[in-house]
């Protein structure tokens, strides 16, 4: 007969592996993990830079963990390491580099179909990071400058000029990295970097006291073009202005297209679902940054899989 899981996850981030870990050590059995990149935490092996602190909360937001991962503030590497410390410890099937097309839902089980395959579970949950699908700008951008435009640091070089785009935490973490080898300037529509959290607000006002990133706040770009390989960068508030390389860091978007293919209904631009992260199709959950206003927080993940942990094994039960 053909296996069906008890459990099946989309997304092997901190949410995802909450949830198989608390299921796990709840009794239940069968527990799937999958990742449609090579490894666990894609979000943060590609958009934080090394030593990057990791924190159990974020933007200030007190959260008391209820399960049993005992999560602390760390690096980026010593984050990384305690998940594939309790991955290990709790045997869970991690399958990557299978990327969930879609959710489908049958009379006593779901299908997870991906490319050239499938699987059933009893129970599906949903944990794909927004950062998965980065913002982009809602301006063409002209093919022959694309490889200058860019979402993470990994493509640049020393000595470029280098315009970052946004005011969050990663827009300024980029900005103040890159500095240190590059002419760098920050974009944002706003006045100030409210959204960063209070280091990075106080690292970009020390960079930006020392001369060593130029702001631009208060603007609004109106497009790109290509201006002999380099990016002319089309602003409304001033002339416009060339840069060897442009880096948008402006957040990501739910992946509302996989929602609705799966049959989950969005409110806000949030799945909807009840109390125990259960969507309006019964078995199917959601989890992590995507039920979240602004993804990061890393304890609420945790807690997310902990309450869907306990709720599927009390399903169980009855």
């Amino acid at each position: 007969m053909e296996k069906i899981y008890e459990l099946a996850i989309v997304g092997a981030g901190p949410a995802g592996i909450a949830t198989a870990v608390e299921s796990y050590l709840q009794g239940v059995c069968d527990i799937v993990l999958l990742e449609k990149d090579t490894n666990h935490n894609s979000t943060i092996r590609k958009y934080y830079k090394e030593n990057k602190r990791v924190d159990l909360e974020w933007k200030g937001q007190k959260v008391e963990l209820n399960g049993r991962i005992h999560f602390i503030d760390g690096t980026k590497e010593t984050t990384l390491d305690f998940f594939d410390e309790i991955l290990e410890e709790h045997l869970v099937e991690l399958q990557t580099q299978v990327e969930v097309q879609s959710i489908e839902k049958k009379e006593d089980c779901f299908e997870v179909h991906m490319a050239g395959k499938s699987i059933k579970a009893k129970n599906v949950v949903v944990t794909i990071g927004r950062m998965g699908k980065p913002n982009k700008p809602s301006y063409k951008i002209p093919p022959s400058i694309r490889k200058k435009v860019n979402y993470t640091t990994d493509e640049c070089s020393e000595g470029e000029k280098i315009l970052v785009v946004g005011g969050g935490d990663s827009a300024v973490e980029y900005a103040v990295d890159l500095s240190q080898n590059n002419d760098v300037t920050i974009c944002y529509r706003r006045e100030s970097f409210r959204r960063a959290n209070p280091t990075n607000q106080s690292n970009i006002a020390d960079a930006i006291a020392h001369g060593d990133v130029r702001p631009l706040l208060g603007m609004n770009i109106n497009g790109l073009e290509d201006d002999n390989g380099r990016v002319r960068v089309l602003f409304s508030e001033k002339e416009p202005e060339s840069f060897d390389r442009v880096i948008y860091a402006i957040g990501g978007t739910t992946p509302s297209a996989f929602l609705a293919s799966s049959g989950i209904e969005e409110k806000d631009g949030k799945p909807v679902h009840d109390e125990h992260y259960e969507t309006n199709v019964k078995g199917l959950f959601v989890a992590g940054d995507i039920t979240q206003e602004s993804g990061g927080s890393i304890a609420l993940g945790l807690n997310h899989g902990y309450d869907i942990a306990r709720y599927i094994k009390g399903k169980s039960e009855v």
